[in-house]
């Protein structure tokens, strides 16, 4: 069934939107995911803050044609039937949520990306963005190593001054 022009262009009106606001695009083949698996990917994809776009290559050309970060990227990897995984508040998430799940669905094929800033991204990149660590794992990182001296200063500290009460008391008795 066709779609009315006014149905076309307040399509490519919300994905301009979307990818305007968005850190990463990642996009996929889904050909031979049923309903119900789609269904779960868009739940996963919702929890981790993502969401997933099924909509024609042509209208997602023409949104990006509407972007200055996106004018001169090439788009000519958006054939066939693909899923766009889109995400504002984390560079990764998109690429993380479709490698979790193309690892125990094979139905789903990652097939590249766009970065925030127009970057065309190859299979290869988006897996290995994939396999970061996510963002506050790498938060974490940094501040555990930021206060590893601190701990162990303290630890020594507290073990120098045990030791000292340990030997006050066995002086003392």
């Amino acid at each position: 069934m066709a779609i009315s022009k006014d149905k076309k262009n307040q399509l490519v009106a919300d994905l301009t939107e979307l990818l305007e606001g968005s850190k990463m695009v990642t996009y996929a083949k889904y050909q031979g995911l049923t309903v119900a698996e789609m269904q779960d990917l868009r739940k996963n994809a919702r929890e981790a803050g993502v969401k997933i776009k099924v909509v024609k290559n042509r209208l997602v050309r023409v949104a990006m044609g509407e972007i200055a970060v996106y004018k001169d990227t090439d788009t000519t990897g958006l054939t066939g039937q693909l899923l766009y995984a889109v995400s504002s508040e984390d560079e990764v998430a998109p690429a993380k949520v479709l490698a979790n799940f193309a690892k125990t669905h094979e139905a789903l094929e990652i097939v590249g990306g766009f970065s925030d800033t127009g970057a065309n991204l190859s299979k290869d990149e988006v897996n290995s963005l994939a396999a970061l660590p996510s963002k506050n794992e790498l938060i974490a990182q940094v501040v555990a190593q930021l206060l590893s001296p601190v701990t162990d200063s303290i630890s020594a500290l507290s073990g120098g001054l045990s030791g000292i009460v340990s030997g006050l008391e066995a002086h003392a008795a």
